[in-house]
Order: structure tokens, then sequence, then C-alpha cells
């Protein structure tokens, strides 16, 4: 079905944007459309079956081009939100938020019909930060370290709280997708990283909150002591560090440590 509507002779239709930041700049030249980003030589940094991300340097700056073949899994191939369209539109969301993330450069899809053919949003490169998970590999002393630990774990409950006040829920909120700068004394986070991201309600909500948790927990509970797990939790909740435990906090508490369960 795919190839067959690819071969045959349907209107197009597509966008292409470039933030206001970057318009009428050397910037914009580089990545004026969708099709030139498509034939821009990059370095690859990682690919899936729907993207690959490629970095890129212009205008004396570094970017990443992530470049999409295909708009999702299943039925959201041909029809929906494609994934490119979901990553942009969550990273405006926590701009709106007041969430820190990378800058958005420009983004932009072609579809055939109802299907997404390509796209492909670019950011600029956070300059000297890494992500979480590699803290652990290259700066384990940092996990031990008051004075970098205290204000990520912090900003991290923070932002976590922002986003589910907001009925919003990550789904893949781990390490890997929240950078840090590599500033030891005065260290910010930054979250990348969202295709998946999306606004629910009722139970389900519930279910994705305690999910984006417990991703949270995955690698917090090998790295990080119990009080620290435990400072984060009491300030997403928005309570003061000696607040004491309601019985509905020690069952979400339970959900996230049994969530994933048999599934290591």
């Amino acid at each position: 079905m795919l190839s067959f509507l690819k071969s045959a002779v349907w209107p197009k239709s597509g966008f292409w944007t470039v933030t206001q930041p970057y318009q009428h700049t050397p910037v914009a030249d580089v990545f004026g459309s969708l099709d030139k980003v498509f034939k821009l030589p990059g370095e690859q940094i990682t690919s899936d079956p729907l993207s690959k991300v490629y970095k890129v340097t212009a205008a004396g700056k570094v970017f990443y081009v992530k470049r999409y073949t295909g708009g999702g899994k299943g039925l959201r191939r041909y029809i929906g939100r494609s994934r490119v369209r979901a990553e942009w539109k969550n990273l405006l969301l926590f701009r709106r938020l007041g969430l820190p993330t990378a800058n958005l450069v420009a983004y932009g899809e072609q579809k055939l019909l109802s299907m997404m053919l390509k796209g492909a949003l670019i950011t600029e490169e956070l300059e000297n930060t890494i992500d979480l998970s590699e803290v652990i590999e290259e700066y384990p002393d940092y996990l031990t370290d008051r004075n970098w630990l205290l204000p990520v774990i912090d900003q991290v409950a923070w932002a976590t709280r922002v986003l589910h006040a907001y009925r919003f829920v990550h789904n893949d909120l781990k390490w890997r997708n929240i950078l840090v700068s590599r500033d030891k004394t005065n260290p910010q986070i930054f979250l990348i990283d969202c295709p998946g991201g999306f606004r629910w309600f009722g139970p389900m909500l519930q279910y994705r909150i305690v999910k984006d948790l417990a991703c949270l927990d995955k690698l917090g509970k090998y790295h990080l002591s119990r009080t620290m797990r435990m400072r984060f939790y009491k300030l997403y909740r928005g309570n003061s560090l000696t607040h004491r435990l309601t019985s509905k906090d020690k069952q979400q508490i339970r959900q996230v440590l049994g969530f994933f369960e048999g599934r290591e």
C-alpha cells in the first residue's frame, strides 16, 4: 500500500518553518527548506526505524537535525499526528510552560494525503551539557556531591510537577532525556526528545504519571540515596521536606516502585 501511494500521482502538501530568532540569518539560509535539510551532510549520531539524527555545523554553531521518514507505528503512519509533529509541538509547549529546553530552529513535514512522507526538526546544541545517564559514567562523584545534586533534583522535581499539573505526561522521562550543564556549582537541566508526550485525562492520566515517575526512578533507585529520592518526591508533590506522607502519597509510591517489576 505504501509503495502504491508513493508511486501514484497525488498532490503533496507540507510546510517548513524557521523560528523567529533565526529568520533572516545565515542559519536560515542553511536550513531554508525541508528538501535542503534532507540533503545536508552531517555526522550521524543516532538512528531508529523512523528517524536519524545528524550533527551539523552552520554559521559557527552546532545543530542537531532530526530527519523523519515515517509518521509513526501502525495507524499513526497514515492518520493522526505524526511523530515529528508531536516532537516539535512538545518542544514549543515546554517553552510556553517556562521549562528549559533546546532552542527550536526549524521544523516541518511533507504529506501525501494524510500520510507523512518526511519531516524534520532542528535544534541548536546546548553547549557544555551532558545527559543525566552519562553523569553516572563520566562524573560519578557528582551524584554524592550535595552542592550539585540538590539543585538538579529540585529542578527535575519542579519540571515534572509543571508538566503533570498541565495534565501532560512525557512518556519517556528517563535520565537520558534530561540534559544538565557540566557546571558543578550551578547546574541547569534541560528537557529534550519528547515525541511521545501527550495530554491525558481521567484514569489514564494517573497511570501515565506513575510511568513518568517510574522512568525517573529506574536509574534513581540504583544511584541515589533513599533520602534524595524522597526529597524529589516531596518537592514534586509541592510539599515541604518536613511534610509527612499521606496515604495517597504512599499508594502512589508503591505504584511507582512496582511499575517495572518483572520487566527489567
